[in-house]
């Protein structure tokens, strides 16, 4: 009697190297049995006796070295059994395997913890975990702030979540190429001032975006001051002012000139076209500026007041320097001439530290890394939260050590943002990053809640805003349409420890456990849990790519984005001069280090995975795979639409087209 044979199809992923020479064995384990180990491509087949009753549970996958061989790791990609009822199941891996190890993969149905009836497969899960929590720990990075990756340096990272060979070659020859020509022509140490704003147009000529090129046109016009305060770097400082701060003593003559004929301030603010920026943060800064190259940097802590004219213009009106009104602390206005432009600059250098640390690093990079780690500890790989949030953390892990070995140490590899070349340093970033961790919450991470509590809704022009509450839809529609195959009812919430335990972990060493956040500690129903899955996926895609994408074409342009400030924030009226202000400005060395930098950091690997890209299949199941599609065409009609208005704009807002988003913070 002949045995009915199951067919394997295991497949090498494509990756540089992935191949190998060592010999690859294959076993199938089920219900009440496995099979014999049987090597790839030879004769001998599975039989159905020798496998199980039943389908199968988990492959187990074995590496033999050839010659010796034992560093000659192969990367699988997946295994696809067939039954000899003709019925396919995957099985999932995406890891190296050295010849030193076995990997034990599971089929590819998502379950829930309560939902595993299998003892082998339940086995299987509770090893993963163990192994995870013990290849990723939590480590303090600093009292206060979100906890991180335990780990001397990425390569002491599993290899799946390193780069891949093509981005870091890429990542490296795109630092060689910022770097190299700025220490071999001596700009990247030249500790001199410039002496003109032609000779700061002669740096970076070939790297020059349209982007960058308007902004060097328009940065010193005060309606584009006020347009990239809602379109540009950061768009989330601006919001609606309906009293003005009792710090801030703007009266109705001083700005009279600028509101309609027989308005005033209180009913201009009253119909909502009054706005602040206010930089408070820095407070507890200003007067401990960084010293570079031996001289001391200053800052300051601005309040800037905005109106939005009958023109739907959005324009500054009033600017004051420290948060403590007084003699020595005018407030400057547009009829100020060179002081206006000085105080601007001012503005757009503590936008610089709000936009850096806060914004960026904090509210993207160290959030994602939180994200991440809960997700790796406490969600198996059959979890449907898992596999819907798996590929938006790709590399994640990796480009936040590189940025604390190499822009956030004291002594940077790559010497641009790190603490050697900004104004505000090592200890007062620390210092900003603590200050903001008091004000992130839960609803401001949250975008529709966000622009609702900054009084944002109404106000024209404002791309940002528009481009992201449909992005935020699109993936709220997608997030819930997967997750309510997973979860028809609260109770199957309730029940899942797994993702109660992966809330509390992101509650405990993403947000420090301040109850004050907002961030919840336990899911008790489905539409929290979508809710908060929504702003992860957000987070990571879309929210970093509208706060990184555009680094080098707002801030290429140094005098619009300036890292540094030499000299302290004026007293006084009426002494600013041209000289004065490239005296205030950074030295060259300290532009040109941070525009590589910016430049790096806004440079799209050609390895990388688009939102809504999902190369690595992890689900099997028909609901969550349509899901996946509508998921995609709503991507591409929002890509569409952007571009399509994008067609009448001077200067285009492409951050959030769905094309330029990835999955993931990777850069």
């Amino acid at each position: 009697m002949s045995h009915k044979i199951y067919s394997i199809m295991v497949t090498t992923g494509d990756r540089f190297c992935a191949g190998t020479c060592s010999s690859v064995y294959v076993k199938l384990v089920g219900t009440d049995g496995e099979s014999t180990r049987v090597k790839i491509n030879s004769d001998q087949g599975l039989s159905r006796d020798s496998v199980t009753k039943g389908s199968p549970e988990l492959v187990e996958l074995e590496a033999e070295s050839f010659l010796g061989i034992t560093d000659d790791e192969w990367f699988c990609s997946s295994v696809v059994v067939k039954t000899p009822e003709g019925d396919e199941f995957l099985f999932p891996c995406h890891c190296w395997l050295s010849s030193s190890e076995k990997e034990v993969v599971r089929e590819a149905t998502a379950k829930l913890i309560f939902q595993e009836t299998k003892t082998k497969s339940l086995a299987h899960r509770e090893m993963q975990l163990r192994r995870c929590q013990q290849e990723f720990r939590w480590e303090v990075y600093a009292p206060g702030l979100p906890e991180m990756v335990e780990s001397d340096n990425a390569l002491a990272l599993p290899p799946e979540v390193r780069f891949s060979f093509t981005k870091e070659a890429e990542f490296n020859l795109t630092l060689g190429s910022a770097f190299i020509p700025l220490k071999l022509n001596g700009l990247a140490d030249n500790r001199d001032s410039w002496t003109n704003f032609h000779d700061l147009d002669q740096i970076f000529v070939d790297k020059k975006t349209k982007a960058y090129e308007y902004v060097q046109q328009h940065w010193l016009e005060d309606e584009f001051f006020g347009y990239q305060l809602l379109n540009g770097l950061n768009p989330m400082m601006i919001e609606r002012c309906q009293t003005l701060p009792t710090n801030f003593p703007v009266t109705d003559d001083l700005v009279r000139s600028y509101l309609p004929s027989g308005s005033c301030l209180k009913t201009e603010m009253e119909n909502g076209n009054v706005f602040l920026c206010d930089y408070k943060n820095l407070r507890s800064l200003v007067g401990k500026g960084n010293v570079i190259n031996g001289q001391q940097q200053y800052l300051a802590a601005p309040l800037c007041l905005l109106y939005r004219n009958p023109e739907e213009k959005l324009l500054p009106v009033a600017i004051q320097l420290q948060q403590e009104p007084g003699e020595g602390n005018p407030i400057f206005l547009p009829s100020d001439s060179c002081d206006w432009t000085l105080a601007k600059i001012f503005v757009r250098n503590a936008d610089f530290n709000e936009h850096e640390l806060n914004y960026h690093l904090l509210r993207t990079h160290l959030i994602a890394e939180v994200f991440a780690m809960a997700t790796v500890r406490h969600l198996p790989s059959a979890h449907p939260v898992f596999k819907l949030l798996s590929l938006h953390f790709r590399y994640t892990l990796q480009i936040n050590i590189m940025a604390r070995d190499q822009l956030m140490s004291l002594e940077g590899a790559i010497t641009c943002i790190c603490p050697q070349y900004t104004g505000i340093g090592y200890s007062g970033s620390l210092t900003l990053l603590k200050n903001a961790m008091d004000l992130l919450t839960y609803t401001s991470l949250c975008l529709p809640e966000n622009i609702e509590a900054r009084g944002l809704k109404e106000i024209s022009t404002f791309y940002y805003r528009d481009d992201g509450l449909r992005l935020w839809d699109i993936i709220q529609t997608y997030v819930e349409g997967v997750l309510g195959f997973y979860y028809p009812s609260d109770d199957y919430v309730q029940r899942d420890s797994e993702v109660q335990l992966w809330i509390e972990d992101i509650f405990k060493k993403g947000f420090v456990e301040k109850q004050s956040s907002g961030i919840p500690q336990s899911f008790a129903s489905v539409k929290e849990l979508i809710k908060f899955i929504t702003m992860v996926i957000f987070t990571v895609s879309g929210q970093h790519a509208a706060i990184n994408n555009g680094q080098f074409d707002f801030g290429g342009w140094m005098p619009n984005f300036p890292s540094s400030l030499r000299q302290p924030a004026p007293t006084c009226k009426g002494e600013t001069t041209e000289s004065d202000i490239l005296k205030t400005l950074p030295d060259v060395g300290t532009t040109v280090n941070t525009l590589a930098a910016v430049y790096v950091l806004s440079k799209k690997s050609t390895d990388h995975y688009q939102l809504g890209h999902y190369p690595e299949q992890l689900f099997v199941e028909k609901e969550p795979l349509e899901r996946m599609e509508d998921f995609k065409r709503r991507l591409q009609v929002l890509s569409y639409d952007i571009k399509a208005r994008n067609v009448g704009l001077p200067l285009p807002y492409t951050y959030l087209d769905p094309e330029n988003i990835e999955n993931s913070v990777a850069i």
